[in-house]
């Protein structure tokens, strides 16, 4: 079948509106639904800004099942991209029950009313946290599984329940994308990374210590066993990752079943090198400290990607000097966010 109208859940957050981006500019009909309890909506007018199409938005809350057979009454979706959910390993910790109930009852939600609604294709937006840290990087997607924090867990759980869905029902497609480090922002400057209170992810803590929103970045681990003593993620641009999900809805068409795949650059820099990146490209000083680990951080975590350059035909583009230059752009013409 042809998919042309999706349902993009978490549409106003940051990966969210970049795939819309992608999907508006290229024909496909987005219906953006969210909470807003960690975004704006006027990061969804300027989806609409950018791409020139008027953007249909849905204010619901996705652990109300009520609230999604509503919105599938009002609309007939060919597929669905499931970004909404709680996402920072530190709060995932500190309120492992929120983000159970959240994160999972939301998707059992929306697989059971897009099953009443014959709408059987699903983009899953997964997590590089559900590898065992026993393994050695590169991450392929046959590697063990074995998360380290609540946060990883919700995703693990979630995979486990859309690949069972098909094995029940086989006329499900489900892509599963593995994200590693999304970062950057759209070039035009109009929409980037704007987490409520204080940043959770790196790349955000940066660029408001380099705004003086906040005074200094806290580095966790210095003496881990990589290069500079820090941790190593591979980080990949937040446009390479919404393009990626164009090409999974490409594979969904096919009828693939349930497939599962990486999405990132192959390569790891570590936490110092990102900041010196960001340093160096746009010629301001970011200050920090090196403090004790975080718990339930991997020392080192890069992807392997040949199995999405040829199954979806898909690879990352854009380089870490890229990443650092649209994040500054972000955040200096929108010092104090939306």
């Amino acid at each position: 079948m042809k998919i042309r109208k999706v349902l993009i859940t978490g549409g106003a957050g940051y990966i969210g509106t970049h795939c819309c981006i992608e999907l508006l500019a290229r024909g496909f009909e987005v219906v953006c639904a969210d909470n807003f309890t960690n975004s704006s909506v006027v990061a969804l007018h300027r989806v609409e800004q950018i791409s020139g199409v008027k953007c249909q938005i849905a204010a619901i809350n996705l652990c109300s099942k009520r609230e999604i057979q509503s919105l599938f009454e009002q609309h007939r979706f060919d597929a669905a991209i499931h970004f909404a959910g709680h996402k920072a390993v530190g709060e995932s910790i500190a309120q492992p029950l929120r983000y159970y109930k959240n994160n999972i009852l939301s998707v059992i939600n929306l697989c059971e009313v897009m099953h009443d609604n014959d709408c059987k294709n699903i983009v899953f937006s997964s997590s590089a946290a559900v590898y065992s840290t026993n393994n050695a990087p590169p991450y392929r997607e046959d590697a063990p599984i074995g998360p380290c924090n609540p946060y990883g867990r919700t995703k693990a759980m979630i995979e486990n329940i859309l690949n069972d869905l098909n094995v029940s029902d086989p006329t499900w497609n489900i892509s599963i994308l593995r994200y590693f480090n999304p970062v950057g922002a759209h070039p035009s400057g109009l929409i980037g990374e704007n987490p409520a209170g204080t940043p959770n992810n790196l790349m955000p803590y940066i660029a408001q210590v380099a705004i003086g929103r906040l005074n200094e970045l806290q580095v966790f681990g210095g003496d881990y066993d990589t290069p500079d003593g820090t941790c190593i993620r591979d980080f990949i641009h937040v446009v390479d990752l919404a393009q990626g999900h164009l090409a999974a809805l490409k594979k969904l068409e096919g009828n693939p079943g349930c497939m599962t795949h990486n999405i990132g650059t192959g390569n790891g820099h570590s936490v110092l090198e990102l900041i010196a990146a960001f340093e160096r490209v746009n010629k301001i000083h970011v200050p920090y400290t090196i403090v004790h680990r975080r718990v339930g951080d991997m020392p080192v975590n890069f992807a392997a990607t040949d199995k999405a350059e040829k199954e979806l035909h898909w690879k990352a583009k854009l380089s870490l000097d890229d990443m650092v230059r649209d994040t500054w752009n972000w955040q200096s013409r929108n010092p104090d966010g939306y």
